[in-house]
């Protein structure tokens, strides 16, 4: 119950890797013909990934994930472009990938305006064209929240970028494969997405960067990815990234049925049986595996223990800052009171999930609930006729 964080690689996506780790091994930048294969399958993740998305070949440029992808935007379109304008425009509930870049810039000289959003957790596209001056460089919106679910209107916003002649990147990480993506239709200049999140392999993912879009190479050696990504071509990840975006792509309506439906049926279980609950995110604009929902006068970390000791795999928050003790920024930035924050779980299923595994999560959550509360120093129940937030 936690595919937000990550999936299995595929049976289908291994068996097109295998090949590539010991029969056709050659480095794809070499110029023998014992590369040429190598090469070959290179060029067709390339194509894979750009039918996807609705993009041309020669805009995708192969990365070691999300993270990177998300780093190389900010960074590369801000040095690019710092004589023209050295402000950037994001929003309060981007993922840390994005949110610490930022940050970073700003200790460089930019100036960044973070959004705000509405208690659904969505940018309204007018604060974006507020936001925007005739320093801007960047805009920076997800196009699907990692934590809450919710779905950005990136058309909108694309749009206003475009009319103000301000690049425009989206973290679309956990939308590939949730939601339909043209590039064209949503304006965007800059999109980033990683493998493991939609059945392929850890460690590569993709940048798409519009032609024409001025940015900067964030790692600098070698001549390859059109000598804007130096390093060697991580060729087996390369192999499983396409054959991956093919897969999840290939009927994304069909597959959203059978998922929403368990999703749909697990939330309004868990609504039914557990008092003082609500619902964190957009209720119908919002990715269809995912639900986030908080439970006053429990800690969402005890609660993970309990579930964990049940085999139930959950998530308090993004994978990526489950160190932490403080609060998701996300349920903050939508308002959330910290009795609800501090216990909001996040339960986002996959491929593999069945209804019996529905079943147990609606056997067990319960039974975990009224026991962390029986125990609980926190804040007390809703009274009645009082509503959760």
């Amino acid at each position: 119950m936690d595919h937000a964080a990550t999936t299995y690689t595929k049976p289908e996506v291994f068996a097109a890797m295998v090949p590539y780790f010991s029969q056709y091994f050659g480095n794809p930048s070499s110029l023998y013909r014992f590369a040429m294969e190598p090469k070959k399958a290179v060029e067709e993740a390339r194509k894979r990934v750009a039918a996807a998305i609705g993009a041309s070949p020669d805009e995708i440029y192969f990365t070691a994930g999300g993270t990177e992808s998300d780093n190389w935007a900010l960074k590369g379109v801000a040095y690019a472009n710092r004589k023209r304008g050295r402000h950037i425009v994001t929003s309060s509930i981007e993922h840390h990938a994005v949110l610490h870049t930022a940050s970073y810039l700003e200790k460089q000289g930019f100036e960044v305006t973070y959004l705000p959003v509405d208690r659904y957790g969505r940018v309204d596209p007018g604060d974006v064209a507020d936001a925007i001056t005739d320093r801007t460089v960047l805009v920076s919106v997800m196009a699907a929240n990692n934590e809450i679910g919710t779905l950005q209107p990136i058309a909108e916003i694309g749009r206003v970028c475009r009319d103000a002649g301000v690049y425009f990147h989206t973290d679309a990480v956990q939308a590939i494969g949730a939601v339909p993506i043209d590039v064209d239709a949503m304006q965007v200049d800059l999109l980033s997405l990683s493998a493991h999140k939609f059945y392929g392999p850890k460690g590569i993912g993709a940048l798409y960067i519009r032609n024409g879009t001025r940015i900067d190479s964030l790692i600098h050696g070698g001549g390859q990815e059109r000598r804007r990504r130096a390093g060697t071509e991580n060729l087996p990840g390369i192999v499983g990234l396409g054959k991956a975006i093919e897969l999840v792509t290939a009927d994304i309506p069909g597959h959203n049925r059978r998922i929403a439906a368990m999703r749909d049926r697990l939330l309004a279980g868990i609504l039914e049986r557990i008092p003082d609950t609500c619902l964190n995110g957009h209720p119908t604009e919002r990715l269809p595996n995912n639900i986030n929902v908080g439970f006053r006068s429990v800690k969402a970390e005890s609660l993970l223990l309990l579930l964990d000791a049940h085999g139930i795999c959950a998530s308090a928050g993004s994978a990526c800052s489950s160190g932490s003790s403080e609060p998701s920024h996300v349920l903050t930035a939508i308002g959330l009171s910290p009795a609800i924050a501090y216990g909001s779980l996040r339960l986002t299923l996959g491929d593999a999930n069945i209804e019996d595994d529905v079943d147990y999560v609606l056997e067990v959550l319960p039974e975990a609930i009224e026991r962390l509360r029986s125990v609980s120093p926190l804040t007390p129940p809703c009274s009645p006729g009082e509503e959760a937030p």
